[in-house]
């Protein structure tokens, strides 16, 4: 019998997940509790920020640039921070109810 996906969100490492966020980034940690809805969420978050940052940035002279890369950055530093803290809330919750 497969394991439900309570089971397998309540046997992964909270930490695991956290990290593989935070580290390579943009959901690899939904990857490793096997949340795909979580991960697709992400990616297109990721994609909508880079095509936007490319959409919006055409015409910008150097020291935009600068400053549109900076802004892109911190946004993708920020969807890593918030998806490793809900992924280690998700396997903290999912241990909680087991």
């Amino acid at each position: 019998m497969a394991p439900t996906k309570k089971e397998i969100l309540a046997a992964s490492a909270g930490w695991v997940a956290v990290t593989l966020n935070v580290v390579p980034g943009l959901g690899a940690g939904y990857l490793y509790q096997r949340r795909w809805k979580a991960y697709w969420i992400t990616s297109v978050l990721a994609t909508t920020w880079f095509v936007l940052g490319a959409v919006l940035g055409q015409e910008a002279d150097g020291a935009e640039e600068i400053q549109n890369q900076l802004i892109g950055l911190l946004g993708l530093v920020a969807l890593a921070a918030g998806t490793a803290v809900e992924a280690g809330l998700a396997a903290k919750k999912s241990r909680e109810q087991s």
